[in-house]
């Protein structure tokens, strides 16, 4: 994370609400939830909470990626949704820009990660301690030096994409992280949640909620 913590003003951008979920889109650069000190207070979460009073966390993405997060509007949800995340019921599609492309179309990347303590927040895989990550894979299109990709994460890792893409060959475009030359030179990563499945806390229907990527 920079030192400069400038987070967009972008209006609140909601794209499902009813009495039990809220679903929006945040932008990129926005943390999810208050980091340490007041001068980063601003995040979604204080965002969300402000037009709605009663949404409670579920989950969490990156600062510096964008695209759909889901929030509970009661207690009872927040508890049907958290144990959704955690028995992986839910199904997340993310679309990122890569550096390169790969020499395969699609694939998984099977590889355990653990924080890099020294270099937190950073990742790291480590076959010894690390704790198991997947993440299938597909190319969408060859862009000639990067690549989209569409990726399908089965574990819910600290930086897994970041990390599994960077260990493929193929950095996430913009990654101030895991990123060099010139595949840092973007104005943003560029990683984006396409789309959230899950099970609505109230009567368990299946839902299927998206966000174009910006980029």
């Amino acid at each position: 994370m920079s030192d400069a913590y400038a987070p967009p003003q972008d209006p609140l951008v909601v794209l499902h609400e009813d009495a039990e979920v809220l679903l929006v889109d945040k932008p990129a650069g926005l943390l999810s939830v208050p980091g340490k000190g007041p001068e980063l207070a601003d995040c979604l979460l204080t965002r969300v909470q402000a037009a709605f009073p009663d949404a409670l966390l579920v989950h969490r993405l990156d600062r510096d990626t964008s695209g759909v997060m889901i929030f509970a509007l009661t207690p009872h949800a927040q508890r049907h949704l958290g144990l959704q995340f955690e028995k992986r019921m839910t199904q997340k599609t993310y679309v990122a820009r890569i550096w390169g492309v790969p020499t395969e179309k699609t694939g998984t990347v099977d590889l355990p990660l653990i924080v890099d303590w020294p270099n937190r927040p950073r990742q790291m895989v480590d076959f010894e301690k690390g704790k198991p990550a997947q993440t299938d894979w597909r190319v969408l299109k060859d862009e000639g030096d990067t690549a989209r990709v569409r990726l399908h994460p089965k574990t819910g890792r600290s930086h897994q994409l970041r990390v599994h893409m960077l260990a493929l060959g193929h950095p996430i475009l913009g990654d101030p992280f895991y990123a060099t030359g010139p595949a840092r030179d973007f104005p943003r990563l560029m990683l984006h949640s396409l789309e959230l499945r899950f099970k609505h806390p109230q009567g368990g229907r299946s839902m299927k909620i998206r966000a174009a990527a910006p980029f």
